[in-house]
């Protein structure tokens, strides 16, 4: 469980937690708890006034929320005071037994996985955990698994086929981790094992995206019979940052980045990348945890639900079928006559070069 202060609890600290676009509603927040305070302490009804500001209140909440820009979802999905893994544990598991160690190296912090009671069924929870304080998130590498990481989840993957008990991954990482150190205990190859085992595990499988969803590190374990994200994260080949060095070669060029890499969750949905958009509380999930929560519990029971009527043969065909078809909106399909048509058209375009050639070869 996280040691730093409660997801969520904004009281106070309005200012220092808002991200810019938030900065007029969390001036208004704080307006409303001074009222507040002044009525209790003076004893007069300043009810009126505090109930005008919190409908501009909901007004600009749901202004900034329904028009977020790529960008902003972005530093939404970041948000220092989001749920995180252990918060999810807390409020959402019962007999939560977490299992350590991937039985070659070490046990990595940033990769939490044990067997839990959620959303009323047995389940493997596998997730990224990214730490409340400084502590916990240098421990942690941030979020950033190493190899030893998805070697554990693995492990516990295959533990939790060997008694038939679902898998629930919950995903939260900006990406693997990118020093020498994993490059060198071989991050590329434990995250490619984990997606061809995944994807023949005798299991079901669900996959939430809770917070960052970013490259190889989410998708190693992200392969799943079902995927949903949550309204405010993000999921992506990269991270806006890393996308924009390569293109531009240059981290401002982030947001740019971020409009390009098509990475909300109703992009994702609109491109049939996803399953679900899982929704969230207005103003974020770090306004009102609880019910980010019960939203989370919902989507998992039905997918879960939904997966458990079905042979297990009819969920690894199904599985096959969907990872074959992501993809396929990028192919235009041709008909045979108009294939022939373009290839006798490009045969009588030949460069001048060519005829010319053409001419003296045969003088």
């Amino acid at each position: 469980m996280s040691s730093g202060p409660a997801a969520g609890s904004l009281q106070g600290n309005h200012l220092k937690y808002a991200l810019q676009f938030e900065k007029p509603i969390a001036q208004m927040e704080q307006e409303i708890e001074r009222l507040e305070a002044s009525q209790v302490e003076s004893g007069r009804d300043y009810s009126d006034i505090i109930a005008s500001i919190r409908d501009q209140l909901d007004k600009a909440l749901r202004e900034a929320y329904e028009n977020l820009t790529p960008w902003e979802t972005v530093l939404v999905a970041r948000h220092p005071r989001r749920p995180l893994l252990r918060d999810y544990i807390r409020m959402l598991c019962q007999d939560f037994c977490e299992l350590h160690g991937d039985r070659l190296f070490a046990d990595d912090k940033a990769m939490v996985c044990g067997f839990a009671r959620m959303a009323g069924q047995r389940v493997m929870l596998i997730g990224h955990q990214k730490g409340r304080d400084t502590r916990e998130r240098i421990e942690a590498n941030f979020g950033c698994a190493h190899p030893d990481g998805y070697r554990k989840a693995l492990r516990v993957m295959k533990l939790a086929e060997k008694f038939h008990v679902p898998v629930v991954c919950l995903i939260d990482t900006p990406g693997a981790y990118p020093g020498v150190q994993a490059e060198e205990r071989g991050i590329a190859r434990a995250i490619a094992e984990n997606l061809m085992e995944m994807s023949r595990l005798r299991t079901p499988i669900v996959a939430a995206v809770i917070g960052e969803g970013g490259s190889g590190g989410a998708l190693g374990i992200a392969v799943a019979d079902q995927v949903g994200v949550m309204r405010h994260a993000y999921y992506s080949v990269i991270s806006p940052e890393g996308c924009a060095a390569i293109l531009w070669k240059s981290g401002e060029q982030a947001t740019r980045a971020a409009n390009a890499l098509r990475l909300t969750a109703s992009e994702l949905k609109r491109l049939e990348l996803i399953d679900a958009i899982i929704p969230e509380p207005l103003g974020g999930a770090h306004r009102d945890p609880e019910f980010a929560a019960r939203s989370l519990e919902k989507w998992i029971a039905r997918s879960l639900r939904d997966l458990k009527r079905l042979k297990i043969e009819t969920v690894l065909k199904r599985r096959y079928d969907r990872l074959r078809n992501i993809g396929s909106f990028f192919e235009a399909v041709e008909s045979d006559t108009k294939r022939a048509k373009s290839a006798k058209n490009r045969s009588r375009r030949k460069p001048a070069s060519v005829r010319v050639a053409a001419g003296s070869a045969g003088q």
